[in-house]
């Protein structure tokens, strides 16, 4: 079930989120280390969607759940990042010339 919000928008969301926030390289490391746990993670959080909902949009909330159940955007969002973190240090790198 999705809310109206495209998977693709909603992994630009929260990349743009973990970047403005500047842990791309933390956020990286714990994606790929829990990786495997990921779908467990989902199925967590279909059980405590009700719970969820009242604190977070169901939108939110189910995209979330779907990022987790969902290896290949798992994979899109790590690579996402992994292209702003080379973009970070090509712009760093210029700036110091």
């Amino acid at each position: 079930m999705n809310f109206g919000m495209n998977q693709n928008t909603f992994l630009e969301k929260v990349a743009d989120k973990i970047t403005d926030l500047d842990l791309i390289g933390p956020a990286i490391f714990l994606l790929e280390v829990n990786k495997p746990l990921a779908f467990l993670g989902s199925q967590l959080g279909l059980v405590a969607q009700p719970v969820l909902n009242a604190f977070f949009s169901p939108s939110f909330t189910q995209n979330s759940i779907d990022l987790l159940a969902d290896s290949a955007q798992l994979d899109q969002l790590i690579t996402v990042l992994e292209r702003r973190t080379m973009s970070e240090s090509t712009v760093k790198g210029e700036a110091r010339r």
